[in-house]
């Protein structure tokens, strides 16, 4: 009696080890609504731009583009944004690593402080920078109008990026490979290049490609600090401003374009890389 109850199967329910009918009805439902939003939301506005740039023809854009003006925006902006992305590589992993690996006292408001320039208004974040390091510096540090000033302040804002991105991976990281590894004579240097960092890598370039894109991009928190000094400090979305301002939206655009591809093909590459690493690391288990 007690088995034929328990062999019973509900009416309507699947057999014993069939399979359950995909519901394509509600996955292309989620598909379509996802497609739209991101079409009204990022596709849209990128073809807008696209068409902005286009309408003064190939040869206005390129003229925009390349112009001594535009050129030394893109020299000052991506030679800060490549430095602070490799200094936020290392220590945006030193913060992370710290959240999950120790613990000390204050640890929770820490780890609320971290998320704070993603609620910041970056230009609050520019009235910070330039009350500490302006010309009334109380630490009587001057960094208005210079590259180092522009630089911290993309340090400030482009932080998160990274530690948001590595932390969930270290806190999933099996600690009993570090542990057999040691107990085999694996000093912390070896442990940290051999074991953690190749699990770290897809998620590393994950947040160095966000904290990149971010800081190409920046207006708000550079603009009283840096001073968008032609040729020193000017990144290109002050120079886009300055286009804006004198009605020249076509060469606006252009410059925009020319961030946006920059920014995508940085993105893809490096999420192309992490993906192979992942997937070596996955094999390699």
């Amino acid at each position: 009696m007690t088995s034929a109850v328990t062999g019973a199967v509900a009416p309507g329910a699947p057999a014993p080890g069939a399979t359950r009918p995909r519901r394509s009805g509600t996955t292309s439902l989620r598909v379509g609504a996802a497609s739209i939003w991101l079409s009204v939301i990022v596709l849209l506005p990128l073809a807008a731009i696209v068409w902005q740039a286009a309408g003064g023809g190939w040869t206005a854009f390129w003229q925009a583009a390349t112009s001594n003006a535009a050129l030394e925006s893109y020299k000052v902006t991506l030679s800060v944004s490549i430095g602070v992305t490799l200094v936020n590589l290392v220590f945006g992993l030193l913060v992370a690593w710290t959240f999950t690996r120790d613990d000390f006292p204050g640890k929770r408001l820490v780890d609320a402080v971290i998320d704070l320039p993603f609620a910041l208004p970056t230009i609050v974040a520019s009235l910070v920078m330039l009350a500490l390091y302006g010309p009334n510096s109380p630490v009587d540090l001057h960094l208005q109008h210079t590259k180092w000033g522009i630089g911290v302040a993309l340090l400030f804002v482009t932080l998160p990026f990274v530690v948001r991105s590595v932390q969930p991976v270290l806190l999933e990281l099996d600690r009993d490979v570090e542990e057999a590894a040691a107990s085999l004579g694996a000093n912390s240097f070896t442990i940290l290049t051999k074991i953690i960092l190749p699990a770290l890598l897809p998620s590393l370039l994950s947040g160095a490609g966000l904290a990149f894109s971010r800081a190409i991009g920046e207006f708000g928190s550079v603009v009283l600090i840096g001073g968008a000094v032609p040729g020193e400090t000017e990144v290109s979305s002050q120079w886009i401003r300055t286009l804006i301002e004198n009605d020249d939206r076509t060469g606006a655009a252009a410059i925009s374009i020319v961030l946006l591809l920059v920014s995508f093909v940085v993105l893809f590459v490096l999420r192309a890389v992490g993906s192979r690493a992942a997937k070596r690391e996955e094999l390699a288990k």
